[in-house]
Order: structure tokens, then C-alpha cells, then sequence
């Protein structure tokens, strides 16, 4: 299930919390869950999300074993950072700076990383839930997810998204399109529009929302 509402303490002291956190990643056999954990603290308390963009550098600089689990962890909490939130401008720089570097070996793991969260960090405009299980693994192995959009009747058709999509650009892929001329609505006035249902309501989803959340919710 997606984290659900928590109770903090102080900053310094939820600073202290996420530091350990970090300390923790290194050996975790599986880093889903305490990943997912760090960015709803990231979400629920602002002022956190600098502090952990400065650990990860400081962590994917120098590391004792290039390459290994541990290092890869980091990059793995750095990409997914880079896809929900963006730092303040002084860390932005700090960041690319350090992202460039890694770039320099372009063979590596790391740069690979590197160059994925370069290109999220332009297209990332805040988030209203933090990525799921499933998003957090796909964003691991910097791919993307395959959303299901069901239609009319019993049709439906996958769709590839990925942090960043908005429903507004589902709405112009290919497959959407093909889908509006199955209903026949392509000499209509008539709009395409996704909807989101759960047991409790269904609603429109509106053009700029992304649906990376929306996921989420139903998670």
C-alpha cells in the first residue's frame, strides 16, 4: 500500500531519521520500500528534499566500491529524487555539476544514471504523491511503465508512460488516436477524455495531471 499520513518531529531530527535511512540503502536486499519511504518524508517536509540531494552526491562521489550494490542504490534514490522533486536552484547546479562528471564515462552504470536523472531534472515539475512500488522499480531500471486504458465495451490498449506523462499527451499518442477513430469520434465534437474509477468515484482526469499519481492513488 502507498505510505499514509505520518506524524514528525522535528526537521533536525527527521534530517537525522533520513540520514540513517540512507546509511540503511546500502545493504538492503531489497530498497524499494525504504525508498519509497525517503521521498514521502521528502513530500510531507520540503525542506528535507535539498538536504538529500546534497547526501546523495556526498554518498555517489568517491564511494568505496564503484559500481557495487551500495553505490547503485544511491543512484537508484537519486533518479527517483530527480523524477518527483526538483532542488533549489544553488543544489541544481551542484547537482548537474556532479552529474556531468559521472558522464565522462559513459560506459559505466553510473553515467548511464547520470544522464537519466540530467534529462528528468528537465522535465520535472513536482509531484502530488510520491512514485509507487511499481514506478519505483521501473525508474531502477530507467524504463517505462505500461499504463492500461480501458474504453467503451470490453477494449483496451496499453499505453507507455513515463514520470512526466500528462494525460494531455496520452490523449495525442498514436494509440489514442486510433482508439478515437474506433468510436468513431474523429468527425465528432465530441472530446476523448480519461477518466480515473475506484470503488468510491470516478472523475475526469484533467489535462496537465500526471498520471504517474494517479497510479499511485490506486496503489
Amino acid at each position: 500500500a502507498a505510505p499514509g499520513p505520518r506524524s514528525y518531529t522535528t526537521l533536525r531530527d527527521e534530517a537525522v531519521k533520513l540520514f540513517n535511512s540512507l546509511q540503511q540503502l546500502e545493504s538492503q536486499r531489497d530498497p524499494v520500500p525504504l525508498i519509497q519511504g525517503i521521498l514521502q518524508t521528502c513530500l510531507d517536509l520540503p525542506p528535507l528534499v535539498d538536504e538529500i540531494y546534497c547526501q546523495l552526491v556526498k554518498q555517489t562521489t568517491e564511494p568505496p566500491a564503484p559500481g557495487g550494490p551500495g553505490d547503485l542504490h544511491y543512484w537508484q534514490l537519486l533518479t527517483c529524487m530527480s523524477c518527483t522533486f526538483l532542488p533549489s536552484p544553488p543544489v541544481l547546479r551542484f547537482l548537474r555539476f556532479h552529474l556531468d562528471r559521472r558522464s565522462r564515462f559513459p560506459a559505466s552504470e553510473m553515467a548511464k544514471y547520470a544522464s537519466f536523472i540530467r534529462e528528468a531534472l528537465g522535465k520535472t515539475r513536482g509531484r502530488e504523491c510520491v512514485p509507487s512500488l511499481e514506478e519505483i522499480l521501473v525508474l531502477m531500471r530507467r524504463q517505462e511503465m505500461v499504463c492500461t486504458v480501458h474504453c467503451p465495451g470490453a477494449a483496451a490498449c496499453s499505453v507507455a508512460i513515463s514520470s512526466h506523462t500528462t494525460a494531455e499527451e496520452v490523449r495525442a499518442e498514436p494509440v489514442a488516436r486510433e482508439l478515437v477513430s474506433r468510436l468513431g469520434l474523429s468527425q465528432s465534437p465530441n472530446l476523448f477524455a480519461l477518466y480515473e474509477q475506484s470503488r468510491l468515484r470516478e472523475q475526469p482526469v484533467g489535462s496537465s495531471t500526471l498520471l504517474a499519481d494517479v497510479l499511485t492513488r490506486f496503489e
